[in-house]
């Protein structure tokens, strides 16, 4: 599932501890102990956590197919389904490889 970053994603990301509120497109700080960001930097942020994201797909798409807990704690108790978890994780990785 695609996400779409926002400027209150942005907002998280440079100013994670500074008390802010958005509403909408209007940005309140209730306490103000920094500059306020430009638009500019704004937007340079919400790119780059964009692309950081849209880097990670590879990584979410294993996550949905990869074995669950349960079949690995069974596969801790039997040999056969240890090598079955093996290829199927091995099966994940070749259809959703790492980016270079």
């Amino acid at each position: 599932m695609s996400k779409i970053m926002t400027i209150n994603d942005a907002m998280v990301s440079l100013y994670p501890k500074e008390n802010w509120m958005m509403y909408g497109d209007r940005l309140d700080w209730l306490e103000k102990n920094k500059a306020e960001p430009t638009k500019e930097e704004l937007d340079a942020e919400v790119i780059r956590l964009q692309a950081e994201y849209d880097a990670q797909e590879y990584a979410r798409n294993r996550q949905a197919e990869y074995p669950s807990i349960q079949d690995l704690v069974v596969a801790l108790y039997d040999t056969d389904d240890k090598a079955d978890i093996e290829a199927k994780r091995a099966a994940v990785k070749a259809k959703y490889p790492k980016p270079e």
